[in-house]
């Protein structure tokens, strides 16, 4: 089983609808064999997810109602076998706990590292920059298992 642990700022806005859209593709395309997770690196502790994130999931038959926001640990990154940040700032504080040989910038490895841009960040915007960042995390997170599932297949980590 691998375990992919997605990571931003607030883990209310981004990292869930990740954890949720990547658990979703993980069913379909790897049944059993990927668990997603979430957090973030300033989170409120226990925080749901954010309207935005709540109304696009459920526009894309996503549920994030059971959603809590957690803190970014070292115990989390250690449990981790893939670390996708959404930022460059999220990548530097996951590599401080550990992380330095799994954490990715999400679009460096989605692009093999053809990309650098961090994924947008919704929060305090409307609908349709929910909507933007939704469609930025499905194109990214498909190439994503299209790696992971290759890597897995050539036995490559």
């Amino acid at each position: 089983m691998m375990r992919i642990l997605f990571v931003c700022t607030g883990n209310t806005c981004r990292s869930p609808l990740a954890e949720a859209l990547a658990r979703r593709i993980a069913g379909e395309r790897a049944p059993g064999a990927v668990e997603t997770a979430s957090a973030g690196t300033s989170a409120w502790e226990g925080a749901s997810a954010s309207d935005g994130s709540l109304l696009v999931g459920l526009e894309h038959n996503l549920d994030l109602s059971l959603h809590r926001a957690r803190q970014l640990t070292r115990e989390l990154v250690a449990q981790a076998d893939l670390i996708l940040a959404m930022g460059p700032h999220h990548l530097e504080r996951i590599e401080v706990l550990g992380g330095e040989r799994k954490a990715h910038l999400l679009s460096a490895y989605a692009s093999h590292g053809a990309s650098q841009a961090p994924v947008s960040d919704p929060f305090g915007g409307d609908l349709d920059v929910y909507r933007a960042t939704y469609a930025e995390l499905e194109e990214q997170l498909a190439r994503v298992f299209d790696r992971v599932l290759a890597d897995r297949g050539s036995g490559a980590s």
